[in-house]
């Protein structure tokens, strides 16, 4: 467990998100000293027995430079082309860097429709520790050549911090061109104070991040603290730090006062209760009276029909749904029933599911095991 910066020294398994600001050049395309430079020292961190799991930006960007569409705003399928022309080349780049250790890269894409799926997210889980296992170093990211909006993970921050989970790292490593979070831009104001560990997500640390990313990048400061965010409530701990610091990954491992830390807090989640509430899109929702509110938020109870006052969209059962209460959404759930049978047993007693339905299968709409409370003003976990 991880519980300070000299913790760091045990981590045995990591994920290294590289953006593209440190990757991508606008004359040169892939900066393939850059990417020596920090495989390199991958290589000095993998032969002390640490994995590593190597999430990187850049495929779109170096399609950009090569079809010189730089500087313009792209549609999604030209957004898809430019990450087919560019992804073998980042690919290439990779290979290359880790040949000259002897190693062997794999390339895994994924879309966010790839970890709804349980089954599919069990696969990638299983698909990276045999890649470890086998001496093998993974290579991630979004498959942008067919994603749509609805599966996108939005930026690779967010893949990073899902990928930490898939793979049960031990850190997720946020490498970028700044030194960590400030409590206001560092570029404008000489007197700029570093967050070098950061326990939780107080209202001043959220209010620091912000600002857009570089030229190349689709994330900035809020996309990388919305990745702490799930992977430290998933329980594992991740830094931003400066890619362009020489042995930068070496030092922070070693416990030094580099970049920003964020810890774990109490609130971790299992990684079931992870996958419904930051994986999962909601198919719907249900409104719920005040003793349902009640029950669900002060006792941690199961939702029950009788608590349920309206059916809103149409879903299967063990769709991902909305709970709503009277001030937003409460919970966020795995449902048990239709929406079509929903609307016919709710307000009714669970007792009365096989009368009116003519098959009772689970006495509870959503069983708490498949439930994760959240606050209705912000929608984030409990």
């Amino acid at each position: 467990m991880i519980r300070e910066r000299r913790d760091l020294a045990k981590a045995r398994r990591i994920v290294v998100k590289i953006g593209s600001s440190l990757l991508a050049d606008a004359r040169q395309g892939i900066r393939q000293d850059v990417i020596d430079t920090l495989v390199d020292e991958l290589e000095t961190l993998m032969r002390r027995g640490i994995e590593v799991a190597v999430v990187s930006s850049g495929a779109v960007a170096l399609g950009c430079v090569r079809l010189g569409w730089l500087g313009r705003t792209l549609s999604v399928h030209e957004k898809q082309a430019a990450a087919a022309i560019g992804q073998p080349k980042l690919m290439r780049a990779y290979g290359n860097a880790f040949a000259r250790h002897g190693r062997i890269v794999a390339q895994m894409l994924l879309t966010k429709d790839d970890l709804r799926h349980r089954r599919r997210y069990l696969n990638a889980s299983n698909t990276s520790a045999t890649l470890f296992s086998a001496g093998v170093v993974p290579i991630v990211n979004e498959n942008d050549t067919v994603v749509v909006e609805e599966i996108k993970f939005g930026d690779n921050d967010t893949l990073g911090a899902l990928v930490s989970l898939v793979i049960d790292a031990d850190l997720l490593v946020m490498l970028t061109d700044v030194d960590g979070l400030y409590d206001k831009a560092p570029r404008e104001h000489g007197d700029a104070r570093r967050y070098g560990v950061v326990r939780q997500f107080s209202a001043e640390v959220l209010r620091a991040a912000g600002g857009a990313g570089s030229s190349f990048g689709t994330g900035g400061m809020a996309s990388k603290m919305n990745a702490a965010r799930i992977s430290t409530r998933g329980g594992v701990p991740a830094a931003i730090v400066n890619g362009q610091r020489p042995g930068v990954l070496r030092a922070l491992l070693a416990g030094e006062d580099i970049g920003t830390l964020f810890l774990c807090g109490s609130d971790r989640r299992s990684r079931r209760q992870h996958w419904i509430a930051d994986v999962l899109r909601p198919e719907g929702r249900l409104r719920v009276d005040a003793g349902a509110e009640r029950a669900l938020l002060e006792r941690g109870s199961s939702l029950l029909p009788v608590g349920v006052t309206a059916v809103e969209g149409v879903f299967d059962k063990g769709a991902c749904i909305d709970i709503v209460g009277r001030h937003g959404v409460i919970a966020r759930g795995l449902s048990n029933y239709s929406a079509e049978d929903l609307r016919k047993i709710q307000g009714h007693g669970s007792h009365e599911i096989e009368r009116i339905l003519g098959y009772r299968d689970f006495s509870s709409v959503i069983h708490r095991d498949n439930l994760v409370l959240l606050h209705p003003e912000t929608g984030e976990e409990r």
